[in-house]
This record gives structure tokens, C-alpha cells and sequence, in this order.
């Protein structure tokens, strides 16, 4: 199944696909750092390697020239809601008071399905993109927040989106005569003002989300009764670009140009879609030797309750049946297979990988003992009162 996925840049979404590698190779064409020009100024080329792949280029983001960057390529996994790929970094210009940033996918999962436990937002429910919005100015400690018109490219993706991966997933969900998902996509922008070290800055957020509602159809056989359920999941994608006020349009107006933001590797995408799918058959070939082995099992017990044996089989075929039915909804999800990673990938989604996000980030994770809330605050500014510093996934430092 081809697997959908957008990536947001400081500009806003930018849509592209795992498998066709988005128009990565038209700027692969620029190299390391290589300086180009555009209509906002001179810019060069930076790279998002993949550690598990030799340090591969993932994607090549496009930057003022003089601006500085740091990045970094999360591999998801099951330990974060079993999401995908997704690049994080961020740019800050030579004063440091003005920056861009793709922040890291969010992500929850609801309904009385099967559904990830790990590393999801304590969301239960979908969520429109403006309300994200107010819950993550929230968590990033903004005051004043007001709603902000939609850019054209976040427009563009939501809408790719929609036609794009819900109509791949109605054709999945027929080839395996199952109930089609619903798939959601949505968009919202907003305007934060706030004052840093004395100075009035303002900011855009922007965020797309997507979610999937899987039905599973009731399930009845011998012994076995299961109730229909669904599963649903929705991923977050958002950005974020401030500057001090007197410099925000101007600011803006660069990061809009469609000429910045990443471009994904299409070499490279192609091969993490190649080791994606391996590791998902291997998982297939997995589950069907459990079952032959099953059947191994029983066929070599003996005849003496042969009856009791067989309604055994029976109820045992209807759950592996079962088992199976679930493991297509998960594929269908985009949740199952999930990659055996190296200890480098491994390291990048553990606590201390949480940290080096905030470190990249220029912020860290606090904790606010009056509310019990935790959320991200400037490095520059030293916790104190009821504000004590976490790691960045929000466990106590020891």
C-alpha cells in the first residue's frame, strides 16, 4: 500500500509521498550548503541525513544563506504512536531573534479498537485544526492568539490530501473486502504576539491534521463474539516562524516563497519504502508460521476427544481469522511493520533523543507544579517558582 504522508516547512505544508520522493531531486541538484538565489535573497542547501541508512540524505531544506540550521530525521516507531518519518529542524537568522521551525509529528489515537498505547497525546477524540492550535499556543505558553488566514500551500496540501490518500484507502480497504476508513484532512493558521528579553515579537503557527477512523465489522463464530469497534488515529504536523514585530512581514514573506522549505530525497525515500515493506512481509511470514505451527499442533495431538479437538479448531480458525483481519487494518493504517532500528535510531527516540530535540530547538520542558502541566519554554529563560525543568517527553530528571 502506498503510504501518504505531509511535511510541513517553515513556509507551511508541504506535501509529498514516501514513495515518488515529492520534487526532492530537482533540488538535490543544489548539494551541500551551495548557495542559490531567489526572490527573497541569497540561500543555500542544507541536508537532513537518515542515520540508519549511512547517513543518507533524507531531505534538503532551502535556507537564507546566512541563517543557521540544525535538523534531524525522527525514525517514529511503536514506542512513538507508531508513527512514520518525520524531519525536524529549525533555522535562526544571524541575531538570533528571528526563526523557523518544523516541529515533531504529534500524535493520538481514540475509539474502543486496537489502537497504539505509546507515545500518544492525551487526546480522545478528533480534533479540528484550529482547536489544535489554541491546545498547542497553550502548551508553548502563548498569551494573545488570534486565528490567521490559511496559506495557500497548507490549503493545497489539505485538499491533495484528501483526494489523494482517501481514495488509495477506499481502493485498499475494497481489494481486501473490508469497510473503508474515514479519513479526515484539515488546516488552520494562527497570529501570536508575545515579548522576549523586553522586545515585542510575533509569530505564525501553522498545522495540518489527519486523521483515520478504521471500522471493524462485528465478529461472529463459535465461541467467539466481538462487537464492531473502531480505531481511530490523527497525526499532527505543524510549523512555526517568528521574528521581533517591526521585522515580521518581512520575515514572513521570505519563508513564503515556494522556493524554501524541504524537498524530500526521491533515492532516498524509495529505499526506506523498500526496507518498509520487507519488514512488513517478514512480519506477514511471521504471523503465518504461528499458524502453521498451530495447526502443526493439533493435527499431531490424538484421536481420544477427537469432538472436543474439533470445536477447539473451530473457535481457534475464527480467532486466527480474526488476527488477520486485524493485522490488514493495522497495515492499512500505516502502523504495522515496524522497523528494526539501529542503536543510533533506537538512541533518537529515547529520553535523551527528547532532550537533543529541545537542545536542537533552542528550549526546554518544564513542569508547572501549581497546574501539573508540562510545556516548552526558551533556554534563555532559568526556571523558577513553580516551574521546574523535565526532560523533553516530560519525566522527572533524576
Amino acid at each position: 500500500m502506498l503510504v501518504a504522508f505531509a511535511l510541513l516547512g517553515c513556509k507551511g505544508v508541504q506535501p509529498t509521498s514516501a514513495a515518488s520522493g515529492g520534487s526532492a531531486a530537482a533540488s538535490g541538484g543544489a548539494g551541500d550548503g551551495a548557495a542559490t538565489s531567489s526572490s527573497s535573497g541569497a540561500t543555500r542547501v542544507e541536508n537532513v541525513v537518515d542515520t540508519t541508512m549511512d547517513n543518507k540524505v533524507a531531505f534538503y531544506v532551502t535556507i537564507p544563506a546566512k541563517w543557521k540550521f540544525q535538523g534531524i530525521l525522527l525514525q517514529g516507531g511503536e514506542d512513538a504512536c507508531e508513527s512514520l518519518f518525520n524531519g525536524v529542524y529549525r533555522v535562526t537568522s544571524e541575531d538570533g531573534q528571528s526563526f523557523g521551525e518544523y516541529m515533531p509529528q504529534m500524535l493520538w489515537a481514540y475509539g474502543d479498537g486496537p489502537r497504539p498505547r505509546t507515545g500518544c497525546l492525551p487526546v480522545n477524540k478528533p480534533m479540528r485544526a484550529q482547536d489544535f492550535l489554541k491546545y498547542l499556543s497553550t502548551t508553548m505558553q502563548f498569551a494573545n492568539i488570534s486565528d490567521a488566514p490559511m496559506p495557500g500551500a497548507l490549503a493545497e496540501a489539505v485538499k491533495r490530501w484528501q483526494d489523494a490518500y482517501a481514495h488509495q484507502a477506499a481502493q485498499f480497504s475494497a481489494g481486501q473486502n473490508l469497510p473503508p476508513p474515514h479519513n479526515t484532512a484539515d488546516g488552520a493558521a494562527a497570529m501570536v504576539r508575545y515579548k522576549q528579553n523586553g522586545v515585542s515579537m510575533e509569530g505564525r503557527l501553522a498545522v495540518m491534521i489527519t486523521c483515520t477512523e478504521t471500522p471493524h465489522p462485528a465478529f461472529h463464530a463459535g465461541m467467539v463474539n466481538k462487537p464492531a469497534t473502531i480505531s481511530g488515529k490523527c497525526t499532527a504536523s505543524a510549523s512555526y516562524v517568528t521574528a521581533p514585530e517591526n521585522q515580521f512581514a518581512a520575515v514572513l514573506r521570505q519563508w513564503d516563497d515556494p522556493a524554501m522549505g524541504p524537498r524530500q530525497n526521491k533515492e532516498w525515500g524509495d529505499a526506506w519504502m523498500k526496507r518498509y515493506a520487507e519488514q512488513a512481509a517478514a512480519s506477514a511470514q511471521g504471523f503465518d508460521r504461528i499458524v502453521q505451527q498451530q495447526n502443526k499442533t493439533f493435527l499431531d495431538n490424538s484421536d481420544r476427544n477427537f469432538q472436543a479437538q474439533q470445536d477447539s479448531f473451530r473457535q481457534a480458525a475464527a480467532e486466527r481469522h480474526q488476527m488477520n483481519n486485524e493485522f490488514m487494518d493495522a497495515m492499512q493504517q500505516r502502523t504495522n511493520g515496524s522497523i528494526q532500528r539501529t542503536g543510533d535510531a533506537m538512541q533518537a527516540r529515547s529520553t535523551s533523543t527528547s532532550d537533543w530535540v529541545d537542545y536542537a530547538l533552542d528550549r526546554q520542558t518544564v513542569f508547572d507544579t501549581n497546574t501539573g502541566k508540562t510545556g516548552k519554554i526558551s533556554n534563555q529563560v532559568t526556571p523558577g517558582g513553580s516551574l521546574q525543568k523535565v526532560h523533553g517527553d516530560g519525566t522527572p530528571i533524576q
